[in-house]
Order: C-alpha cells, then sequence, then structure tokens
C-alpha cells in the first residue's frame, strides 16, 4: 500500500512539472484521490507539509489570496468556520498560489495589497487569521498537484487524506448572505463517519495566476506608456470646482512641484494607485504648483512619469491664493494630498508624503469603492 502511494505521488509530481514545462493549467484533482505533499513558507516564516497537520481528522486546504475580492468576501467566513470547529478535529490550511510576476496593477481594483509573500504577512495581521496562510507564489508547486481554477476553491480531507469534498464553500457570495454552509455539512459528515454526500461543487472568483502567464502585464505597461500626457492651467475657481467634486468619483488630488524633491520622490506611488483604481468609481489629478512659466519642464516631468491622469498648473505666481483655493487648513508645505468623495467631502488630508500603503486602504475602504463586487 505505501508503495502504491509513493508511486501515486510520483505520477502526481511528473504530471505537474509536465504541465510547468507546457505551460499548461493543471486539472483539479478528482473525489477520492489522494492528498499530495507539499513544503511551503508559511506567514510565521516556518515551512509547512501535509504531515504538519497528521493530527487532523478532517483537513481542508483552501486555495485563495489577498488581492481577490471574491477571496476578500470570503474572509470572516473562514475564520468564523475555524472558530467554530476549534474544538473538533479540523485543521484548514490557506495556501496563496498566485505568481505575483503575473499580477497587474489594473487587476488590484478591489484591494489594497498584491499577492507578494510580504503582503500576505500584512493581510493576515490585519484580518487576525486564525489558521496557517501559506505562500505557493514562486515555482506554484502545489497549485499543479491540486489543480485550483479559482481564488477561493477548497479542498476538504478525510482522516486517510482521501479528497472527499472539492469546490465552493457556499452558493453566496456578498458578505452575511451565507456561512460556508457546503464545507461545514462536508466536515460534518466526515467528522461523523459517514460519506459526504455532496462531494463536488463548482466555485467561483479570480482565476489562479500562473507565472508563465505575464505577457499580457508587459501590455498593459506598455499601453499605459502609450497613454497622452497632458496639462492645462487651472485657476482659483477650476481648483474650487475640484475639491466641490460634482462628479460620482472619489478623487485623490496631489498637489506637487518639480522643485520639490519629495513631491517628485512620491509621485511614481499615486501613478501606481492610479492604474490600480482608475476601472473603478475614482480619478486622480494633480496640480503642479510650479509657475505658469514652467508649464513645460512640468509636462516634460509628467510624460517621464508616464501620467496619463489629468493633470493641471496653477495658473497665477500666488501661491497663497492656490493654499486658500486647496484648503485653508494647508499650512503651504508640499507635497500636498487630499481625498475627496463626490459632494466636496474631504475625507483625508496630508501636508508631506502619503504612507502609500495607508492610502491604498483608505481608498479601497471608502464607501464609493469598496472590497467587494
Amino acid at each position: 500500500m505505501k508503495k502504491l502511494h509513493l508511486l501515486l505521488l510520483f505520477l502526481i509530481s511528473a504530471v505537474c512539472t509536465l504541465a510547468q514545462e507546457k505551460k499548461e493549467e493543471p486539472k483539479t484533482l478528482e473525489i477520492s484521490a489522494k492528498a499530495p505533499d507539499f513544503s511551503l513558507k508559511g506567514i510565521d516564516s516556518k515551512m509547512h507539509s501535509l504531515s504538519t497537520y497528521d493530527d487532523a481528522d478532517v483537513l481542508a486546504i483552501l486555495f485563495t489570496c489577498n488581492h481577490c475580492p471574491t477571496a476578500q468576501a470570503y474572509e470572516e467566513r473562514v475564520i468564523n468556520l475555524v472558530n467554530d470547529y476549534k474544538d473538533k478535529s479540523f485543521q484548514l490550511v490557506a495556501i496563496s498560489s498566485n505568481a505575483p510576476n503575473a499580477i497587474s496593477l489594473s487587476e488590484l481594483g478591489y484591494t489594497d495589497l498584491s499577492d507578494t509573500y510580504e503582503e500576505m504577512q500584512i493581510r493576515a495581521e490585519e484580518m487576525n487569521y486564525n489558521f496557517p496562510y501559506l505562500y505557493d507564489g514562486d515555482d506554484q508547486d502545489a497549485a499543479l498537484k491540486y489543480g485550483p481554477v479559482a481564488t477561493p476553491h477548497i479542498f476538504v480531507f478525510d482522516k486517510a487524506r482521501t479528497l472527499s469534498y472539492v469546490g465552493r464553500l457556499d452558493a453566496s457570495e456578498k458578505p452575511g448572505t451565507a456561512n460556508a454552509e457546503d464545507v461545514r455539512q462536508s466536515i460534518d459528515e466526515l467528522l461523523a463517519g459517514k460519506k459526504v454526500s455532496n462531494p463536488e461543487t463548482k466555485t467561483f472568483g479570480c482565476s489562479i495566476k500562473w507565472g508563465w502567464k505575464d505577457e499580457w502585464v508587459q501590455k498593459q505597461l506598455d499601453a499605459w506608456a502609450a497613454e497622452e500626457v497632458s496639462i492645462e492651467p487651472i485657476s482659483t475657481d477650476g481648483i474650487r470646482q475640484l475639491i466641490a467634486n460634482d462628479s460620482d468619483k472619489l478623487r485623490l488630488i496631489n498637489v506637487w512641484a518639480t522643485w520639490c524633491g519629495p513631491c517628485v520622490m512620491e509621485f511614481p506611488e499615486f501613478i501606481e494607485i492610479d492604474r490600480m483604481y482608475r476601472g473603478r468609481d475614482f480619478e486622480f489629478i494633480s496640480i503642479s504648483a510650479d509657475q505658469p512659466t514652467k508649464q513645460d519642464k512640468a509636462l516634460a516631468f509628467l510624460k517621464k512619469k508616464e501620467a496619463s491622469n489629468k493633470n493641471y498648473i496653477f495658473n497665477t505666481d500666488d501661491k497663497y491664493a492656490l493654499i486658500e483655493a486647496i484648503d485653508p487648513e494647508w499650512q503651504g508645505a508640499l507635497p500636498y494630498t487630499l481625498l475627496v468623495e463626490p459632494g466636496g467631502s474631504i475625507v483625508y488630508s496630508k501636508q508631506g508624503t502619503i504612507d502609500p500603503q495607508e492610502m491604498k486602504r483608505a481608498i479601497v475602504e471608502n464607501q464609493y469603492i469598496g472590497r467587494y463586487y
């Protein structure tokens, strides 16, 4: 029996290697298959394998990630699931298999974090994860063995580590509308020594980001680089209209200048933010505090940074008029950044450089954006 098990593991490994070499997505593990082994680094900096969880009668392997809105919609349900079964012989292990190099900024519109190991640690701490969270994004070996098609995708194994349930957690993505009923039923039946009555369901979510599928990331970068970059003068009245924000979009405004070192240093962060959220109800606007005669210099800088967002330059030398038009609370030091909701409510203001992570979180958690569909 042991030899047969080793042979099966060898065959699975061979198939996964072939899939990776051919750049093909693997098939999802079928019901009654044995759980493939893995060796992955957890957010606790320790190495984890299948045998780490030998004590559990029921083991759930959940393929998930940071950035997917569907995965985020299920986070609290997963935490509640683990809490509810903490006194039973059950263990849930989460694995993030997305290759960071295959994720475009345009795919991060529902999150403040991508799927690097370090960002996994941040998200787990923020959400108080009560389960192991393992990184598989480099060689994606675990994903190649198990064959998840989306995040989240869960695999539930019995004591003999035979796959007994695979698919969704439940049938309703919106938080508060379900409680992982499909998975809970499979766990309860296995803990009771029964066969899972509904062993296979479809899943829904973001596709796995395979490392070899990174061509379109470069295509997206090339497309952004080809977009037109422009700048135009703006008056105090024009600025007041921007702050009033009669649009239906969350508006991020950054006041900067080419002679301001901190402004120049942080400006690429705003370009990244713009590329993350421009597909949502969001817009980034920059206002140059350079002298009007330096418009060409400001434009040259913006072109170098591929700033295809809306850009303005204040049309007079009266910097105090600029300050009053932007925000009477502003003391005048550059850079200065505002986050303005539709209707003109200023929900964030910062004199000096921003914390990019804090800014992304403020955007994605704003009522006009959000982490879910």
